[in-house]
């Protein structure tokens, strides 16, 4: 296997690595991820993230499990327990279907290993996109807020939200970014702030549910969040909060994006209803845990309700940013999306 090296992923010809996310800001801490398995389990507890990451490392593992020589069947059982580690994100059953689809009945390894570095490979090529794509609705000055963790730590290439005001900042467009911090686990307190510090771009880091004071005075002028699934009708998955950061915005006319590439899309999922809501542990919303030690801020048998994303109606979409084009609101309910995947970059 070639190496290949993303801000939240490397392979260096031999073993393949994740840095660790939840030990993000404090420490940078890299871990082994070969193994299918300890992959299952970095996915699950968020030591890798991001929609389409977790598709790229789903695919590299079973690359590195295949050319271990472990035959077919340990491999196909592999990609059953990969492709159901996080039910929500679509990129994830994607990418393991792909790699499989491409071993073929004869379980060709190089074949198999060669699709993987071609997700890889597309997923740099689809931010590129993404940034050139959105970064013409950003105007000089603006506020653009942003919620969740959608950069070089969430992709294998420059980001999707975040990639297209990353493009904004290298092109001197003067912005500053607001970012929710996103309860429960501070995915944009932790990993958004560090990714914009690391790149020079202003920010201000906003406790949830402040954003929409600073739309109605003016200082939030736009929008952009990822997907982690987009249905057939525009309706999308995303993180949890970004319904209401949707909501807020239409009542302070305030554009809302979401950016994704076009492997976010599931033209079989005909609408919001029919996605599937990833439920996580309980204790996420009763304290937290970190560099810090473990903190407990509420009863520890409080009851919970602790979706991991929320789906945001096509409605309330300004228009959706993807790899290969811009889709307007009115363009979004004449059901136009279906037609421009079909051109994928």
């Amino acid at each position: 296997m070639r190496a290949v090296e993303a801000l939240g992923l490397r392979h260096d010809g031999e073993r393949l690595w994740i840095l660790d996310q939840t030990a993000l800001p404090a420490r940078e801490v890299w871990l082994e991820a070969g193994p299918p398995d300890l992959m299952v389990e970095h996915i699950q507890r968020l030591r890798v993230r991001g929609a389409p990451l977790i598709g790229v490392a789903a695919a590299l593992s079973l690359a590195w499990h295949a050319e271990q020589s472990v035959g077919a069947g340990a491999v196909r059982d592999s990609a059953v327990r990969l492709r159901a580690a996080r039910p929500t994100a679509v990129n994830l059953m994607l990418a393991v279907d792909r790699v499989m689809r491409a071993a073929g009945p004869a379980f060709d390894v190089d074949a198999l290993i060669g699709e993987a570095y071609a997700i890889f490979d597309e997923d740099v090529n689809l931010c590129q996109a993404m940034a050139a794509r959105g970064v013409s609705l950003v105007a000089e000055g603006e506020g653009i807020l942003t919620h969740c963790n959608t950069g070089g730590l969430a992709t294998a290439g420059i980001g999707t939200a975040l990639g297209v005001i990353r493009r904004a900042h290298e092109l001197g467009r003067r912005i500053h970014v607001y970012v929710d911090e996103t309860r429960p686990l501070l995915q944009g307190a932790r990993l958004t702030a560090w990714e914009l510090g690391r790149l020079g771009i202003p920010y201000t880091l906003l406790a949830d549910g402040m954003a929409p004071i600073l739309m109605r005075d003016g200082r939030i002028t736009r929008i952009f969040v990822g997907a982690d699934r987009i249905a057939r009708n525009g309706d999308l998955a995303n993180k949890v909060g970004t319904y209401a950061v949707a909501v807020a915005a239409r009542h302070h006319a305030v554009p809302f994006h979401p950016v994704a590439p076009w492997t976010t899309v599931d033209l079989s999922c005909p609408d919001g209803g029919h996605i599937p809501i990833e439920q996580r542990a309980s204790e996420e919303v009763r304290g937290a845990r970190g560099s810090f030690g473990a903190v407990e801020w509420s009863p520890s048998d409080a009851p919970v309700f602790n979706p991991a994303f929320d789906v945001t109606p096509a409605h309330l979409v300004s228009a959706l940013v993807l790899d290969c084009g811009v889709v307007a609101a009115d363009a979004l309910a004449r059901g136009e999306l279906a037609r421009l995947i079909g051109q994928p970059v």
